[in-house]
């Protein structure tokens, strides 16, 4: 939303220099409008709000992807180099690179939310094996815009390469398209933020009614008609508990406002556990292997790797939000 202010005001004032603007009233209008979505019941209630996302997410990174192609033609040479931006020590060098592999490990967040959508679909076919065949297709699609837009984007504008690729083209003549690609990415992420958070919801929420079965405030459910608006059924738990949870991701949001490195942080968290750990061991235990064998060794090899990478950028990019913060 502040790529788009600052993209019109760069084309009326002809510079970026005297564009500047804050991010904290952009992230208030978004946990608004996350507090509305957030009443939706359930996961199943979603489906609209995950295929608009999706159909934002391949119209912005074609437009990027694009725009970048573009950039490196209009240049005639690719920017930058193999050993990628310069810093004056090798630690600093080591921590942009920890960085760097935690906003890569971020990169395929679904395994976070990969049952709750396994749980939604219909069988026949079986649900693993449609979801295999979806995660398949999902993985290849995706590595391809991220290396598309990652080669091309730096090959674009080198080590002066933005977190976010399309703010580099503010100054675009078509500055409407880089508008819409922005607009795009807000939509997106609108619905991830859902997509993401009704699983949490729904778990917290049912554990609270097996807990306290007997409170209204949990379980009593009211129905709410508004004028011109369909009837609505009201919770208190549901209402009390996920705006607090929205408000309370804003606010952390808005203390700390570094893109990239807050990626990297999450994915810190929940690389190693959720896509490295859990299907190891449920690999190792539905396929009895048994211990000290070739594949078990190379699989536990594999896991403490992955555990290492994790740890790694996990200190790494904790690191850029310190220095972010004392900048």
């Amino acid at each position: 939303m502040r790529a788009i202010q600052k993209s019109n005001c760069s084309q009326d004032n002809g510079n970026e220099v005297t564009c500047g603007f804050g991010d904290g009233y952009f992230m208030l209008i978004f946990g608004a409008m996350q507090v509305l979505l957030s009443q939706i019941p359930n996961f199943h209630n979603i489906q609209w709000l995950s295929i608009l996302a999706a159909i934002m997410s391949f119209a912005y990174a074609f437009i990027g992807m694009g725009l970048s192609v573009g950039q490196v033609t209009e240049n005639g040479h690719a920017e930058g180099s193999i050993e990628g931006i310069p810093t004056s020590s090798g630690i600093e060098k080591l921590w942009l690179v920890a960085q760097a592999l935690g906003d890569i490990a971020f990169s395929y967040p679904f395994s976070v939310i990969l049952i709750e959508i396994q749980d939604t679909l219909k069988s026949p076919p079986p649900e693993n094996v449609t979801m295999k065949r979806a995660s398949t297709i999902s993985v290849i699609v995706t590595t391809f815009f991220y290396l598309c837009c990652g080669c091309f984007g730096y090959a674009a504008f080198g080590n002066d390469t933005p977190g976010n690729l399309l703010t580099g083209f503010a100054l675009y003549k078509k500055h409407w398209l880089v508008d819409f690609a922005n607009a795009c990415i807000v939509i997106h992420l609108v619905g991830a933020y859902q997509v993401y958070s009704q699983p949490l919801f729904a778990n917290v929420e049912n554990w609270l009614r097996f807990k306290f079965p007997d409170s209204e405030f949990v379980n009593r459910t009211y129905s709410l008609k508004l004028p011109l608006l369909p009837a609505f059924r009201l919770n208190f738990l549901r209402l009390t508990f996920r705006t607090a949870y929205v408000a309370s991701t804003t606010g952390i949001a808005m203390i700390f406002p570094y893109f990239n490195q807050i990626l990297g942080v999450l994915a810190g968290i929940i690389y190693y556990p959720l896509s490295i750990y859990f299907p190891v061991e449920m690999y190792l235990s539905l396929g009895n292997i048994e211990a000290w064998t070739a594949k078990w060794v190379m699989l536990r090899t594999f896991s403490i790797v992955g555990f290492l990478v994790g740890l790694f950028t996990l200190v790494g990019s904790i690191e850029g939000i310190v220095s972010a913060k004392l900048s």
